[in-house]
């Protein structure tokens, strides 16, 4: 009777994928910001060395650059909704976060080889200042590595 004429209740769920500042208060999507913190530190204290070991520092810069930058652009489109609470977006972030894991895993123990091969093979009269900032980097992007495993791994059990 007239259940039939009465439409659907309606119900507001809120949206699994957060826009604009709730980003950054979102367990997932709140390592974003430390991540590119802390990777903007391991490029600026390996630039800021001389870089005796091209192989492996070079690595490490290119890891921690390009990382800083897909994580900023992924920071920017969900600060401005680009995503439009896609769940693609929750498997595109889950995989950019596990392969930048590995990477800056990789990163960090190359970072890490190469502050103690500066304990030896660095100029004498550099060698206290380029140790310090190599420990430093090192410590960092161990720190930067383990924000992207913590995402990747939020983002995959979320």
């Amino acid at each position: 009777m007239a259940s039939k004429d009465l439409p659907p209740p309606v119900t507001h769920t809120e949206p699994d994928i957060p826009s604009g500042a709730k980003i950054l208060r979102t367990v997932p999507y709140a390592f974003i910001l430390p991540e590119l913190i802390f990777g903007c530190w391991v490029w600026i204290l390996v630039a800021a060395t001389t870089v005796y070991f091209p192989m492996l520092q070079g690595w490490v810069m290119y890891v921690s650059l390009s990382s800083f930058f897909f994580s900023l652009m992924f920071l920017l489109c969900y600060l401005f909704g680009f995503h439009r609470n896609s769940d693609s977006w929750k498997v595109v972030d889950s995989l950019y976060h596990g392969a930048t894991a590995i990477f800056y895993m990789s990163a960090a123990v190359l970072q890490a080889n190469a502050t103690i091969r500066s304990e030896t093979e660095v100029l004498t009269k550099y060698i206290p200042r380029y140790y310090q900032i190599n420990v430093a980097a090192s410590f960092f992007a161990f720190i930067t590595a383990l924000l992207y495993i913590l995402h990747a791994f939020s983002i995959y059990y979320h």
